[in-house]
Formats: structure tokens, C-alpha cells, sequence
């Protein structure tokens, strides 16, 4: 269960109508200064170790994604003059294959994550917290 202070991203797996994607208060924060500094913005889990294995925060089109990877979810912040602002929030099908059956909520901890991720120079950085679907 999502907590109700967490925003539920838009479902965009291929026949769900329930999101298996949220994001905290605390990461909606960071995701809102990022904006401000970098305009749009994407996400993407791979499956590696280390770095690889939280979400990445990357400006919009940075990271290639292909059919290797899953659109996951999509958040939608509040629109601003400039119009509708969605993030796409990619993950490798390899990772996705392992947690098909989780709902991910991304959260912010302090700590510094990996020098390509946008939140690295903010002394924090994002990581899922997950639970059975």
C-alpha cells in the first residue's frame, strides 16, 4: 500500500491500471529543485551492483533508453506556465524481470550517490524502498 502522502506515478507497463511506482515527499522535493536546475528530467533503474542498482536521475534524453528497458511509470508534477512536466521512469528489463512483483517508492537519503545522477552535489541521493505487490 502507498503511503497517502506519496505520489503514485502514472502505470505504464503494457496492461496494468495500478501503479507499481510512487515517490516520497522527501524525493519529490529533491525532483522538484533538480527541475529548477536542469529542466525535464528521467529516471532509470538498471541491474547492476553498486551505483547500478538505485535509480538514476538523469536531464530528459541523456540516458538511451531501448528495448532493453521497461517505461515503468511516469510522474506527473504539477504543471507549470511552461506546460505539463512528466518523468519517465525507466528500468532494465533484466532488473525488471526480478522485481515484477514489487511496488518501488523512491525515496531520498542523505549520502552521496553516484557522480552521474543529478542529486550526487546535493549530499543526498535516491534509493527504492520496495515491497510485494
Amino acid at each position: 500500500m502507498t503511503e497517502s502522502r506519496d505520489l503514485a506515478a502514472r502505470p505504464e507497463v503494457a496492461g496494468e491500471t495500478v501503479s507499481r511506482l510512487a515517490f516520497t515527499p522527501a524525493a519529490l522535493e529533491l525532483i522538484e529543485r533538480l527541475w529548477a536546475l536542469h529542466g525535464p528530467l528521467m529516471f532509470h533503474q538498471s541491474g547492476g551492483c553498486c551505483d547500478g542498482s538505485a535509480p538514476m536521475c538523469y536531464p530528459a534524453g541523456e540516458f538511451i533508453t531501448g528495448g532493453q528497458d521497461v517505461l515503468l511509470g511516469t510522474l506527473e508534477l504539477p504543471p507549470v506556465a511552461g506546460g505539463a512536466r512528466e518523468i519517465p521512469f525507466w528500468m532494465s528489463r533484466e532488473q525488471f524481470g526480478v522485481w515484477a512483483h514489487t511496488h518501488l517508492t523512491v525515496d531520498v537519503v542523505p549520502g552521496r550517490g553516484s557522480g552521474f545522477s543529478l542529486e550526487a552535489p546535493e549530499g543526498l541521493r535516491f534509493l527504492i524502498r520496495s515491497r510485494l505487490l
